[in-house]
């Protein structure tokens, strides 16, 4: 008998000493159940997505001196986990230290080394370069050290063994993408089945979360363990990392399928546990049941335990929300409400002459159901101050002393609301009531940079940002139905048309709303993001030539046809939302605050970008005028 913990813990990014207490505590709990092996996540001391601190030379001590105190703690059992590995007297490409992403096994205060690696750790296969990882900048690789020892990588990779009362283990010892091979050009866990089938093959990540992604690792790892033979254990941690621009949540998720692939124990997303079973049984126990709940379910989850934990790492207890009546706005405050105490969290409607009597009323009613602070700040005064003090500005002209004066447009001065709204009132607010105001942008504005910068786009964290705007009304409704259980967001808010009341033009009461067809652009805005093959004008038209654009962007049949009649309409649209992604919007979003990621591409430092401008192919433009002449 064999009885395994699988340590699902919190990782705190850039902070081994709290990292290695939590491993201490979980290595006494489980040994107070009389584990055998407690297994912790992929770069359980360091944290993963650390930036540049990877180039600190004392952090990466202090890693390995926790690592230490980690394998010194194995007396009586053994212990698996994720560490920074060094190696002083080599070099990464760089010109830095070498730095290995490693798994390591410790036994009786020892560590036991794999069967032919030149190290006493496993080092990582795969590196993963693609969306927010980075991790060729930082490590060097198995793949690079069996080039530079000039062996095949196959030979490198062996498993690790370890005895517990008088029976050898023999274990396949996988750094998370390692188990995910399919798009490499060499699977390691195919490498050590072929040499000698392991007792059961560990699998430490540090995987984010993402939509979807559950349901994709449960397939793969049950055909992983099914193929094998043998029983594969995953480990995740939970809490949250970022690498500036983009903050990701972790949410564990561990997992033991048995050698026919069953998934026999299931880790509680985003709980801190430690859970103990016997391997030898693991077949003999039911198969874990994996809820089936709709998206919206996911993302509440997802994003109130990221707000949470963000609002902790960065020592914020107060948050004000700017409440327009609004559907954004509304989800953005039932969210916080979930997080925040009713007392730290402050709810500010800031009028001006374009805000309906109806909005007006939804905000405070928003707030009521809530049951947290509440002011009304109107704007128009000050609105027009800041107008009149740019008309009447004297504009000298120095060379000749000819003298001018602006004139603000109606643009203009929407933009000055919008400002007025967020770098006056809300910051000045926010210090006053001693936190930070929220940014409630959604994944469509933030994708064309429908919002003014320094205005609306403007807050500590954009919670919102990675949801499009069908998500949005989604989650408002599961708010009420299922997290509430009561109408919190008012059913008007989420009925009334989209609209930012910043002029005349956009009167909600009158059914005026944003410039957004949101049915069909949110589905146009995602293909140019998230599809694995981004796709740009030329593919776009080159669908809608072929009568196949709403299949390939997944939108509901018959919307082209009935916001477009003619190729021109539809081009015109195509082009100015274009522009705008790959124009301004850029320059908006590298200034935006950063964005709590669930999607499989979310802006930041998941989706890079160059301010390179918008680019028509010469096939687009063909098609183009192809198009434009029939119409003709």
């Amino acid at each position: 008998m064999l009885q395994i913990a699988l340590a699902q813990m919190r990782v705190v990014p850039g902070r081994p000493d709290r990292n290695a207490e939590t491993m201490l505590r979980c290595i006494a709990e489980a040994r107070a159940q009389n584990a055998d092996l407690v297994i912790f996540p992929e770069m359980a001391i360091p944290g993963y997505l650390l930036g540049d601190t990877w180039e600190q030379t004392t952090f990466l001590e202090e890693c390995e001196a926790c690592g230490e105190e980690i394998s010194a703690a194995s007396m009586g059992l053994t212990v698996m986990f994720g560490n920074v590995a060094v190696d002083r007297a080599k070099k990464n490409n760089d010109g830095r230290v070498r730095k290995y992403n490693a798994f390591f096994t410790a036994q009786d205060g020892k560590l036991v080394a794999p069967d032919a690696t030149p190290y006493p750790f496993v080092v990582k296969t795969l590196m993963p370069n693609y969306r927010e990882f980075d991790d060729t900048r930082h490590f060097f690789s198995l793949q690079k050290l069996a080039r530079e020892l000039d062996v095949a990588a196959e030979d490198l990779i062996s498993p690790v063994r370890f005895t517990v009362r008088g029976r050898t283990y023999s274990v396949g010892c996988l750094l998370c993408e390692d188990g995910w091979s399919d798009d490499y050009g060499l699977s390691p866990m195919e490498i050590l089945c072929k040499k000698e089938r392991p007792d059961f093959f560990v699998n430490i990540s540090s995987s984010p979360y993402t939509l979807g992604k559950h349901a994709k690792r449960r397939r793969v790892f049950s055909l992983l363990a099914a193929e094998s033979g043998s029983p594969l254990l995953y480990v995740n941690n939970v809490g949250i990392q970022n690498n500036g621009k983009t903050v990701y949540t972790f949410d564990g998720a561990n997992a033991a399928y048995d050698a026919r692939g069953v998934l026999r124990l299931s880790g509680e997303p985003y709980e801190e546990t430690t859970q103990v079973f016997d391997l030898e049984t693991l077949s003999d126990r039911k198969p874990a049941v994996i809820a089936d709940e709709p998206e919206s379910a996911h993302i509440f989850r997802a994003l109130s335990y990221g707000v949470r934990l963000f609002l902790e790492s960065i020592g914020m207890k107060r948050v004000v929300i700017g409440v327009s009546g609004g559907v954004d706005s509304a989800v953005a405050a039932a969210l916080y409400a979930r997080v925040l105490p009713p007392e730290d969290l402050l709810l500010v409607n800031m009028p001006s002459v374009y805000n309906s009597e109806t909005t007006k009323g939804l905000a405070r009613r928003l707030a009521e159901n809530l049951g947290c602070r509440y002011v009304t700040i109107p704007i128009q005064s000050s609105v027009e101050h800041t107008i009149r003090q740019i008309e009447d500005a004297a504009i000298e002209n120095l060379f000749d002393g000819a003298v001018d004066r602006l004139a603000v447009s109606s643009f203009a001065a929407e933009n000055i609301q919008a400002r007025d709204r967020s770098a006056r009132v809300l910051a000045a607010l926010a210090a006053a009531f001693g936190g930070g105001f929220t940014c409630n942008a959604n994944k469509a504005e933030t994708a064309v940079g429908y919002s003014t910068l320094y205005g609306d786009q403007s807050g500590f964290l954009s919670a919102l940002a990675d949801l499009w705007k069908y998500q949005v009304y989604d989650l408002a409704r599961y708010l009420n139905e299922t997290v509430y259980r009561r109408e919190v967001i008012p059913q008007a808010t989420i009925d009334i048309v989209p609209s930012a009341e910043l002029s005349d033009a956009q009167d909600v009461d009158r059914g005026q709303g944003d410039p957004l067809r949101y049915p069909y652009h949110d589905y146009l805005f995602r293909s140019f993001i998230e599809r694995w093959q981004k796709a740009t004008p030329q593919d776009i038209l080159e669908w809608y030539a072929a009568g196949t654009l709403e299949e390939n962007i997944g939108c509901a049949p018959g919307l082209v046809a009935k916001y477009f009649p003619t190729p021109k309409d539809f081009i015109d649209d195509l082009e100015r939302w274009w522009n705008q992604f790959s124009g301004l919007a850029v320059a908006k979003r590298i200034q935006a605050p950063p964005i709590l990621a669930i999607s499989r591409r979310a802006f930041g430092f998941d989706h890079r970008e160059a301010q390179n401008g918008p680019y028509y192919t010469k096939k687009y433009k063909s098609l183009k005028a192809t198009l434009l002449g029939a119409q003709q």
